[in-house]
């Protein structure tokens, strides 16, 4: 009985526990909800699966970082930076290609980027080096840009990460801004909290 045991430990998962096994990796899904989506795809979406699988091995071999802002893209030079009508001398710092797609969607911005891909964060290994420091401090360094703006997010990681940039980029001479904070459109004083209201007021402006 005792080998029988041992034998089953290290049987290989069968192809739809491997499956649910992969799902795990996505953000937010656990074993229940991974096991959902496996049996939901076998049972009722064998071509979405197939589809799927597609895609993703795809997206693996051609997705790389822009050489310029290290954002994805399938070309050397994404087409943000290629494009002529992009301000070269603004270059907006941002966590992650999603942030780059947020700043994007508001139409309020037309400089080029530069995709961190993460912040500083010591206790998860997460470094300058990480964050590709040193391609930031070459991009920035170029003649065309005369403001770099920190887009991180409002984060004690965030504020962490872009506090170090800007002492990094302090020496290259360029004008250094970090993206204004305060109250939510719509909302009202007594439900803001104490940090917001301290930054409203801070960040306050002529009207």
């Amino acid at each position: 009985m005792a080998s029988r045991r041992t034998s089953s430990v290290h049987e290989p998962l069968s192809s739809l526990d491997g499956l649910a096994q992969a799902l795990r990796c996505l953000p937010g899904v656990g074993p229940k909800a991974a096991q959902r989506m496996a049996l939901h795809l076998m049972q009722h979406d064998r071509d979405g699966a197939r589809s799927l699988a597609q895609a993703l091995a795809h997206a693996a071999s051609a997705i790389r970082h822009c050489e310029r802002c290290n954002t994805f893209t399938e070309e050397a030079v994404c087409a943000l930076c290629r494009s002529g009508k992009r301000d070269p001398a603004l270059l907006c710092v941002v966590e992650t290609p999603a942030d780059l797609l947020m700043v994007e969607h508001t139409q309020a911005y037309a400089g080029l980027y530069f995709v961190l891909m993460g912040r500083l964060s010591p206790l998860d290994g997460i470094g300058p080096k990480e964050i590709r420091l040193d391609r930031l401090l070459k991009r920035a360094g170029d003649d065309s840009v005369r403001e770099v703006i920190l887009a991180t997010n409002p984060s004690m990681e965030g504020d962490a990460t872009a506090l170090y940039l800007r002492q990094q980029l302090a020496p290259l001479g360029v004008r250094i801004t970090r993206l204004a904070r305060g109250l939510p459109v719509g909302g009202d004083l007594e439900y803001a909290d104490q940090n917001t209201l301290l930054r409203a007021l801070a960040g306050r402006s002529e009207i």
